[in-house]
C-alpha cells in the first residue's frame, strides 16, 4: 500500500516516488482531489504492473513512471484523455506492451528510454500530436520510413541504439530542432536532410562515419553539431577506388561535354534517357561530366565559421582537382594525407 501522498500547495501536483511502491491506492483521496491532480510522478518504485488506480486521474496531464518494472501499458490508459507527458523511463517494455488504440492519444511528449524496443510501434508513428519521442538506449535496428508522418516532432532522441542507417523520410521533419543519432552504428548521413531547415543540434557522435555529404552545409541555423568518436577521415582516403569508365560512359561524356547535338531521330530513347542522367563534375576549373564512374573525393570545409567538415565530392576523374583548390597536388596530399594538422582533425570528429 501506498504511503500519505506528497502534494504540492495547489494539490495539483502529487509525488510518490522513491517509496517503494509495489502497488498503488489512492482510495483516500476525495473525488474533487483527483480531479485537482494534474501531475504524478511515480518514478524509482517497484511496479511491475501499471496501477489501475492512474487511470482514474481523469485531468492528469503529467505521468513519470520511470525506473520501474512495468512490462505492458494496459487499454486503461486510454481514459486519460488529458495526458500529454508520458515518461516511463527504464522499464521493461518493448513494442508489444501498448495498446493498439495507443495511437489516439494526445501525447506530445513521450519518453520511453532505457526500454527493450527493437521496434518503433507503428502506434507511435501515427501520434500526430507528438512533439517530443526518446527511444535512446534500447535495441532499435532502424528507423522506419514512416516517421515522416511526425509532422509535428521538434525533438527525436535515438542514442544507443543499433542502428546502421538513417532513412531519407527523416527529412521530411520540418519542425525538427534536435536530431540525436549518438551511439549507433550509423556510415553515412543522406544529403537529404538538408531540408531540416529549422534543425539546432545535430548529435552523430560515436557511430562510423567517414564523411559527411556536402548538402549539410545547407543547414545554416545548426548551432551544435556533435562528431565525436567516429573513425578519422585520412585513413580512408587511399582505399577509395576507382571503377574506369565503360565505353558508352565515354562516349557519354564526349557528347555531352562537347555539347553535341542529338535527337530521337539519332538515338534510340535508352541512349537519350541515359545522356539526360550527366552529373557535371562540381570542379569549377573543369568541365567534364559523369555518369556511373566517379572518384569519390573528401575535403575538409569551413562550416559557419565553427567547424571544419570532411565533405563527400564525386569527381569526374582521378586527374580532376579538387572544386575547392586550385593546387590539385598539394590539396590531395595536404588535406587527405599526412599534412592534415591534428587539432585540425580533432575539430572534425569532437564537434
Amino acid at each position: 500500500m501506498a504511503r500519505f501522498p506528497s502534494m504540492d500547495e495547489k494539490g495539483s501536483v502529487l509525488y510518490l516516488s522513491r517509496l517503494h511502491l509495489e502497488d498503488l491506492s489512492l482510495d483516500h483521496l476525495t473525488d474533487s482531489k483527483r480531479q485537482q491532480i494534474q501531475q504524478l510522478h511515480l518514478n524509482y518504485n517497484r511496479f511491475s504492473f501499471f496501477p489501475p488506480s492512474v487511470c482514474f486521474l481523469s485531468n492528469l496531464e503529467y505521468l513519470d513512471i520511470s525506473n520501474n518494472a512495468l512490462t505492458v501499458i494496459p487499454d486503461d490508459i486510454m481514459r486519460l484523455t488529458n495526458l500529454k507527458t508520458f515518461v516511463a523511463k527504464n522499464n521493461l517494455l518493448n513494442e508489444f506492451s501498448f495498446p493498439k488504440e495507443f495511437e489516439r492519444m494526445q501525447i506530445e511528449t513521450l519518453n520511453l528510454s532505457g526500454n527493450r524496443f527493437e521496434d518503433i510501434p507503428m502506434q507511435f508513428l501515427k501520434m500526430t500530436t507528438l512533439q517530443s519521442l526518446s527511444l535512446g538506449g534500447n535495441r532499435l535496428k532502424n528507423i522506419p520510413a514512416e516517421i515522416e508522418k511526425l509532422t509535428s516532432l521538434e525533438m527525436l532522441y535515438l542514442g544507443g541504439n543499433l542502428i546502421s542507417s538513417i532513412p531519407p523520410e527523416v527529412a521530411d521533419l520540418t519542425s525538427l530542432r534536435y536530431l540525436v543519432l549518438c551511439d549507433n552504428r550509423i556510415q553515412s548521413i543522406p544529403p537529404q536532410l538538408n531540408k531540416l531547415h529549422s534543425l539546432l543540434s545535430l548529435s552523430l557522435h560515436n557511430n562510423l562515419l567517414t564523411f559527411l555529404p556536402r548538402e549539410i552545409l545547407s543547414l545554416v541555423h545548426l548551432q551544435e553539431l556533435s562528431l565525436r568518436g567516429n573513425p578519422l577521415v585520412v585513413r580512408f582516403i587511399k582505399d577509395m577506388t576507382y571503377d574506369p569508365p565503360s565505353l558508352m560512359e565515354l562516349a557519354g561524356r564526349i557528347v555531352k561535354s562537347q555539347n553535341l547535338p542529338f535527337s530521337s531521330c539519332d538515338l534510340p530513347s535508352n541512349l537519350i534517357h541515359y545522356l539526360n542522367l550527366a552529373s557535371e563534375c562540381p570542379n569549377p576549373k573543369c568541365a567534364g561530366v559523369y555518369f556511373d564512374s566517379c572518384v569519390r573525393h573528401i575535403k575538409f570545409v569551413d562550416f559557419c565559421g565553427k567547424y571544419r567538415l570532411p565533405l563527400m565530392h564525386y569527381l569526374c576523374s582521378p586527374q580532376c582537382s579538387s572544386p575547392c583548390s586550385s593546387n590539385p597536388q598539394s590539396d590531395a596530399e595536404s588535406e587527405e594525407e599526412n599534412s592534415v594538422p591534428a587539432d585540425r582533425l580533432q575539430r572534425v570528429l569532437l564537434g
